[in-house]
């Protein structure tokens, strides 16, 4: 009974979702004219070197992860942020803090309707379109199994960035310029724009301490790394788990601090 009280407002999220139709469209759009630019742009890369083959990685590989990649963030991407900025500056997050459920709790299980969507409209055509096109280049095999895993310990990686982020509007209720430097933080060190293998050895090592490599890069390295054993990829999702544990624990410190502080219209 408990389960099905919270997929309520996975299925609100949902509704929401299909509710503005042209949007999904507009992102569609986006994404292909995002990655036609992407393409043409390593394109050039690779025709200035000799090699056909980059710190590991072929045309071919860097296409194919930087796809993924984009159809992950696309996925992936929720605007926790702007909901929760939006809410504490109208002070409907009185509204929602009544509500009995916790605010953390509502916050993850509504926006789960939109991932959930985003993932049937965005990422599993394009896995199919990709799949298609290199001609089975991706083996499918236990690697889906991990990378499930993987991306269910990667929404959560990401849910707990943005619910922190989130709530540094409760001091500053302005949240605009702290989120735009957070996606860009992300987008840099997750591998969602440069695959991470691209990165000089020394960034490289400092971002593999980081959480956002978690987010896309392990997911990704789990899908279409083929020679990886099953002892690398469990070493993967047990540091995704890590981070699953310590986000977790700041964004309850860091919330459960903050909301003593909260003022909404100076009361």
């Amino acid at each position: 009974m408990g389960l099905k009280k919270y997929l309520t407002f996975t299925r609100a999220g949902i509704v929401e979702s299909l509710q503005f139709r042209s949007s999904i469209f507009v992102t569609i759009l986006g994404n292909f004219i995002y990655l036609i630019i992407t393409y043409y742009l390593w394109k050039a890369i690779y025709a200035s070197v000799d090699s056909k083959v980059i710190n590991g990685m072929s045309f071919a590989d860097t296409m194919i992860y930087l796809v993924l990649a984009s159809a992950l963030f696309y996925f992936m991407e929720v605007y926790l942020v702007w909901d929760m900025g939006r809410s504490i500056q109208t002070g409907k997050i009185v509204l929602d803090l009544l509500k009995p459920i916790p605010y953390q709790s509502f916050m993850f299980w509504y926006s789960s309707g939109s991932c959930l969507m985003s993932f049937i409209i965005t990422f599993l055509p394009t896995a199919v379109l990709v799949y298609i096109v290199t001609k089975g280049a991706i083996h499918l095999g236990i690697n889906l199994l991990f990378f499930m895993a993987g991306v269910v310990l990667a929404l959560l990686i990401n849910y707990f960035i943005n619910l922190i982020v989130g709530t540094i509007c409760i001091h500053t209720e302005s949240i605009w310029g702290v989120n735009i430097m957070k996606e860009v933080i992300v987008l840099l060190f997750s591998g969602a724009t440069i695959p991470i293998a691209f990165f000089p050895e020394k960034l490289r090592t400092l971002v593999f301490y980081m959480p956002f490599q978690a987010i896309y890069n392990t997911p990704l390295r789990l899908l279409i790394t083929p020679n990886m054993s099953r002892q690398e990829r469990l070493q993967l999702l047990l540091i995704q788990l890590f981070w699953v544990v310590v986000l977790y624990g700041i964004s309850k410190l860091f919330w459960n601090i903050s909301i003593k502080k909260i003022t909404v219209n100076g009361g």
